[in-house]
């Protein structure tokens, strides 16, 4: 046995607590580099995860990644269990606790499965091979006539001599490596990998057992109310903390620019800190949902390449016909359901937070620069997190809870009401996009200019086979200092989101200009064989029948390529032409997400998708005043209901020559173009802003009334 050197102390500290078993790890250099831990981090450079075979037989796998729903807690599992011939049921996953786990740079991205994948599963063949290296001394037979079945090693030629994983480590720690690495192995040989597998958190979620930050309580806890200023920017002029000054049972903390209530109920605190009388400098400002474009046009930096290729000039003098327009996208909230929440407790100088977040590490180095404290003083344990699409990366609640915890000795919790997570927010950034594009006679684009303004280059990269094209991007979606009134930041498929809708609205109109099908006209531009697949196989499962646009019938079509996934939908819709109001009806959604690892999770990460996207395609839209936000509940916000689900049908197009791609961001990006684009079909006007709402139906069908 051979121990590996350069391990730190307190992970050795760890594993000794553990009581034994068999671990194995494996280097950071299998991982992209963009996953790899920067210097500084507390995890040894020459680590990046281990597995424990545990005495009982169970098999733990340690990841920095936390589970929204996206179903990677199973997928993850799958992999491991696959690899190690085990029960998928005997895989533990321990995620985002930032004392257990190693260094992750966060959840997002789609990248859950596509970057740390590829080493879990070379680290699970690895731990195979260094179990059957175990069970070949333990059995005195050579390790090439041993098989695996169910964690149990046993001679292929004598089946009496077996013995299980959990027995090989005799209660003792073991830390071995084998060298060369052994292969993963092939898709042909899967047993687990690929097959329909139930959600191994369902049931705790359904039945409600289920813990979210919101559900941990300690001995002493408080509740914490953070007084917030009634816009972004303003400062604070002066306060009167009387009222609450005398209640005994309430607790004022005031620390800088922290002034909080707290108390041992939640609706105490509440019913405090609205009694404290605050007066704020509020800067005065002109931005509003109609004068933002201008402004964002005025303040916006030079573009970068996204993608180019060709002579765009040369590719206009080839065109037959230009097509010209501008397109434009709201401000818009992640509106999880679970709000931001924290519990915070400082216990013998290290702080230990429990956090709704998407990167506990982040969290971590939050609060440690908050609290002036190492980081190795900090912990951060993510439990489920109630959703999150790119919303829970900041951690603003957490520091106040731990400053909050660290100031008065008890534990506390800060949970945001409904108007401060509305307010908090990083919203998804008002964009805009500009097409300038050119046909030739024979209907094929020559030339495609295409400038986009704050929503980033995420998915405005070129998709079809444009031989002149230029694609920029103007600002990021994370804003640029005085572009936004408030902070924004990634909304489930950042950037791709809204380029998918001012690209696939773009390619519809000039289809339609040119009186050729939609399928038909993507089909004969593109030039990516998985997008031609996927979008075949959208139009073959829809039972698509060719026509130009309009025709009445309510259908739309929408190609997109995210996070190496290639997606393609078809929407029918329904408008009443008397309120403008948009009744999705059937969404069919094909996806080359290369190989699947659970057909159900990504099927239903595909579903939950498209009915995302709905609200982003009709209803969903900040109003704001300067730097107030004006909305505070879901009585003003229009998330989708239930009552507006379509009948959705998803195809996973088999591609097993692809290694896993993004899941749980792609669909999204196809809903509101080809919502879109089926209101034209049905009623004949062109749409140009997200999101769709009945207004705007009706103001597009009374401008082509007056053009006609």
């Amino acid at each position: 046995m051979k121990e590996k050197k350069g391990f730190s102390p307190g992970r050795r500290r760890f594993l000794k607590g553990l009581g034994g078993g068999i671990f194995v790890f494996f280097a950071f250099g299998m991982l992209p580099a963009q996953e790899r831990p920067r210097q500084g981090r507390e995890l040894p450079a020459d680590f990046n995860a281990f597995l424990r075979i545990a005495p009982d037989g169970r098999v733990s796998c340690f990841t920095g990644k936390i589970e929204m729903g996206q179903g990677v807690v199973t997928s993850f599992a799958q992999i491991l269990a696959e690899e190690l011939d085990v029960p998928v049921t005997s895989v533990d996953m321990v995620m985002g606790d930032t004392d257990l786990c190693p260094w992750d740079m966060g959840t997002f991205g789609s990248r859950s499965t596509r970057f740390f994948g590829p080493p879990l599963r070379e680290a699970a063949a690895e731990a195979r091979a260094v179990l059957i290296g175990l069970a070949a001394e333990r059995l005195g037979v050579d390790k090439g006539q041993l098989v695996v079945e169910a964690g149990v090693v046993r001679d292929r030629k004598n089946s009496g001599k077996r013995i299980g994983y959990g027995q090989l480590g005799r209660g003792k720690t073991i830390e071995r490596h084998v060298t060369p690495k052994p292969s993963p192995k092939r898709v042909s040989d899967y047993k687990v990998v690929g097959k329909a597998t139930p959600h191994n958190d369902g049931v705790a979620k359904v039945t409600g057992r289920a813990t979210y930050a919101g559900d941990v309580r300690l001995p002493g806890m408080l509740y914490a109310c953070v007084l917030k200023p009634p816009a972004h920017g303003a400062k604070l002029k002066s306060v009167d903390t009387s009222a609450v000054e005398g209640d005994k049972e309430t607790i004022l903390v005031r620390d800088g620019d922290l002034i909080a209530v707290l108390h041992r109920y939640p609706d105490g605190a509440e019913t405090a800190i609205a009694k404290i009388k605050a007066m704020w400098d509020v800067p005065r400002s002109d931005l509003d949902p109609k004068t933002i474009y201008p402004h964002l046009l005025k303040v916006a930096p030079p573009g970068e390449t996204v993608s180019e290729g060709g002579d765009l000039k040369a590719g206009e003098r080839l065109a037959r016909r230009t097509f010209d327009a501008t397109y434009r996208d709201h401000y818009m909230a992640h509106a999880a359901i679970e709000t931001h929440t924290a519990l915070a407790s400082f216990k013998g100088g290290r702080m230990t937070v429990w956090a709704s977040t998407q990167n506990p590490f982040g969290a971590r180095e939050e609060i440690a620069a908050a609290l002036a404290l190492p980081a190795e003083k900090v912990r951060v344990v993510a439990p489920f997190v109630g959703g999150g699409f790119g919303g829970k990366t900041f951690n603003v609640q957490a520091v106040a809870a731990s400053r909050l915890a660290k100031l008065t000795g008890r534990p506390v919790q800060v949970a945001w009401r409904r108007d401060e997570e509305f307010f908090h927010d990083t919203f998804r950034p008002a964009g805009l996009a500009h097409i300038g594009s050119g046909v030739s006679g024979d209907g094929r684009i020559v030339s495609w200019a295409y400038d986009v303004y704050f929503s980033g280059p995420r998915g405005a990269g070129q998709l079809y086979a444009i031989p002149n094209h230029r694609e920029l991007s103007h600002g990021h979606y994370t804003g640029i200092t005085g572009a936004h009134p408030f902070r924004t930041g990634a909304w489930r498929a950042p950037g791709s989101n809204f380029n998918t809708f001012a690209r696939e609205s773009h390619i519809d109109m000039t289809a339609s200009s040119l009186g050729i099908d939609p399928v038909e006209f993507r089909l004969k531009n593109l030039g990516e064989k998985r997008m031609a697949a996927a979008l075949t196989a959208a139009a073959e499962r829809f039972g698509w029948k060719k026509g130009a646009t309009p025709s009445g019938r309510g259908l739309g079509v929408a190609c997109a390529e995210d996070a190496g996934t290639y997606v393609a939908a078809i929407g029918e819709v329904d408008v009443d032409r008397t309120s403008g109001r948009v009744r999705v009806k059937r969404i069919v959604c094909a996806q080359d997400m290369g190989a699947v690892i659970n057909p159900d999770g990504a099927a239903a990460q595909m579903e939950g998708a498209l009915f995302m996207g709905l609200g982003q395609a009709l209803t969903e839209e900040v109003p704001f005043k300067g730097g107030a936000v004006l909305v505070k509940n879901f009585d003003t916000y229009e998330i989708p209901r239930f009552s507006w689900l379509p009948r959705i049908e998803t195809v996973l197009v088999e591609n097993n020559e692809v290694p896993p791609q993004g899941g749980g961001e792609p669909p999204i990006t196809v809903v509101a173009a080809s919502i879109g684009n089926a209101i034209f079909d049905a009623v004949g006007a062109r749409l140009f802003d997200l999101p769709m709402t009945p207004e705007r139906v009706k103001e597009a069908m009374a401008g082509r009334r007056a053009k006609s």
